[in-house]
């Protein structure tokens, strides 16, 4: 067996692939990896969308009120209710040669009357023939639609009667 020191170049076999640079080449400045920055970039924009939320419902439009305001937002104007008042029924005219026997009642507040004086059922007949004159037979057939123009009606006969008139009450309501 041989004991001669076995001597290794530096130098690179003939053939052989490149390892690393060259020996005594000057090294090149380390880049940061790509992957690296796109990671900062996410986490920033994540950062951002999670500062923004937090800032919209604790603090922001879209933060909880308080249960007393919301409760006021959500809360329809008290009345007390008074007597009905029943208005006598009329036939209004309808497009096409057809009527409307229309009757109805006026749901009052407690204390309707008070300060504007009686309340003159003439105003809601006028309001009641204004609204369904010259509609057709087939458009009051319709129940939606119906209750539309009684929902008009409420909204008109409120602001008339100087929010006194809360709600309207059909007894009659035939076409022919």
């Amino acid at each position: 067996m041989s004991t001669d020191a076995r001597i290794v170049s530096p130098q690179q076999k003939i053939g052989a692939r490149p390892t690393g640079p060259p020996a005594g080449a000057p090294e090149e400045p380390t880049k940061p990896a790509k992957g690296k920055k796109k990671l900062s970039v996410i986490i920033a924009a994540v950062l951002v969308v999670a500062l923004g939320a937090a800032y919209w419902f604790l603090a922001g439009p879209g933060a909880a009120a308080p249960a007393d305001e919301a409760a006021e937002v959500n809360a329809e104007p008290e009345y007390e209710l008074g007597e009905v008042l029943p208005v006598e029924a009329i036939s209004i005219n309808l497009a096409g040669g057809h009527y409307l026997r229309l009757g109805f009642a006026l749901q009052l507040i407690a204390d309707a009357g008070g300060s504007h004086g009686p309340i003159d059922a003439s105003i809601a007949l006028d309001a009641a023939i204004a609204l369904y004159s010259g509609r057709t037979q087939e458009e009051l057939s319709d129940l939606d639609y119906r209750e539309q123009l009684k929902h008009e009606l409420e909204e008109k006969l409120f602001e008339l009667y100087h929010e006194e008139v809360v709600a309207v009450y059909y007894t009659d309501f035939v076409t022919q």
